[in-house]
Formats: C-alpha cells, structure tokens, sequence
C-alpha cells in the first residue's frame, strides 16, 4: 500500500463529462444524469474502492452522507456518484461483486460506476481512494479535499480522530447554500488508484 495525496486540482475547473457502467443498477450513467440528481444544487465525485483501507474507514460515512445529501432515489439537495478505478487484473478484489456488497453493506444509495478503462480518473486527475471533488451548480470545483482529520491506524499512522465527514460537510452544505467553500482544503489521503501499467 502506498499512502498517496490528492492532487488538489484548480478550483474553478468544470467537472469533466463521462458515462460509465452504474454496477448497482446496470445502466450506464453520465455526468449530467447525476448533476441533474438533487436540486441541481451541486455534484459530488468519490473515487473509492472496495479494498482499500482508508475507503473501508470511512465507507459508512459515506453512505450517512448519501442519506442526508443525495436520498432517496437521487431526490435530495446534491447528486452524488462513486467511482472504482483500479486495475481489475491485479485488483480482482475491486470488481463488480465486491462493489455491489460494499455499497449494499453500508446503505450506499448513490450510483457507483466502473471506470475500467481509467479514464475518467485520469481526466479527474484522481489519485488516490478515497479523492473527492465537489461542484457547484455551475459544475465547477468548489471543493477538493479531506473528508475530515480522521486517518485508520496503519502502522505508525492514523488516529483514534472519530469519522464524521466535517470537512466534506461543510463544504457541501457552501455549496448547497450557494456560497465558496472556504478555499484553504486539506489533501485528502489514501491508497493509490491502481494503474494498469
């Protein structure tokens, strides 16, 4: 396992468009069917997987998230969408299956997509799971960052810091309101996307 950064990409920039295989429902799923989700009050892109320790610390925030932000069938205040990128040769654990179990074990009501050409990771330039990025109405970047200060205990890191997603939160409650998140934001830290070499 190799901790990686986020790369903090420029706020401002518009979100990338994709369309993907949703593996919860089985219909492909674009940028502009999520943003469309939630009051068109903003999006949120989660680059996860099912394997990673950093993901499996937070993956039932992630689905409180999902219940207070997105609910119940995308009618919520914002759209929300995950997205597996790793390499599902060497990561076979990664794969569909897993996915659908990871989402159903922690109440995950948003789609999860298959990036399994990575390339809407690399147009994200997503590096790490978990790596988030929030968009406003506009779908430009608001916020790209920590879900909160909490780390698993790996070795001689991590903290006994309690999960409750405040950083993402406070973001996403600027964006709902219609204001900027404030702009200093905290890498988000974890594993790094497995690329096919």
């Amino acid at each position: 396992m190799s901790r990686t950064e986020s790369t903090m990409a420029e706020l401002g920039s518009v979100a990338p468009p994709f369309e993907l295989q949703d593996v919860l429902s089985g219909k492909a799923i674009g940028r502009d069917d999520v943003a469309e989700m939630g009051a068109n009050r903003g999006l949120l892109v989660m680059f996860v997987c099912p394997h990673c320790p950093y993901v499996k610390h937070i993956e039932a925030e992630l689905g409180r998230i999902g219940a207070d932000y997105f609910g119940k069938d995308g009618a919520g205040k914002i759209g929300i969408v995950a997205i597996m990128s790793n390499d599902l040769e060497e990561y076979p654990q990664d794969g569909p299956e897993a996915m659908r179990t990871q989402a159903a074990t922690h109440g995950w009501n948003f789609p999860y997509l298959l990036d399994e050409m990575q390339e809407v990771a690399r147009e994200y330039d997503a590096a790490c799971t978990p790596d988030f990025f929030l968009y406003d109405a506009d779908l430009k970047l608001a916020y790209r960052g920590q879900l909160d200060d909490s780390r698993p205990r790996r070795g001689d890191f991590g903290n006994d810091t309690p999960v409750t997603g405040k950083d993402l939160r406070a973001a996403i409650d600027a964006v709902i309101a219609g204001k900027q998140p404030a702009t200093e934001q905290k890498t988000s830290i974890g594993c790094n996307i497995k690329w096919r070499q």
